[in-house]
């Protein structure tokens, strides 16, 4: 958690600073952030089988990420002003 949030604020920090539009700014750091936990689960179960604690653990981290990413979703759309008036929705 401590580094999907990390990851987030340093980017999202630094595409306020870059003046981005937040169009482009949110979902860049969102995908910045993920942590592509579809494909760990993958090569958990091909390399160390469907019951084994490998695979248990990566199952456990996408369950912790979705909440996760949700909570920095509704952060970035709570802070949409911060980076000034977005042309296409004037």
């Amino acid at each position: 958690m401590i580094q999907t949030y990390g990851i987030f604020f340093l980017a999202y920090t630094a595409a306020r600073a870059l003046k981005l539009q937040h169009n482009i700014a949110a979902p860049a750091c969102l995908i910045g952030t993920s942590n592509f936990f579809e494909l760990a689960v993958a090569v958990a179960i091909s390399l160390f089988g469907l019951n084994s604690g490998a695979a248990l653990a990566t199952v456990v981290g996408v369950l912790v990420e979705v909440p996760v990413m949700l909570s920095l979703v509704h952060f970035a759309n709570r802070t949409r002003h911060w980076f000034g008036k977005d042309p296409v929705h004037q």
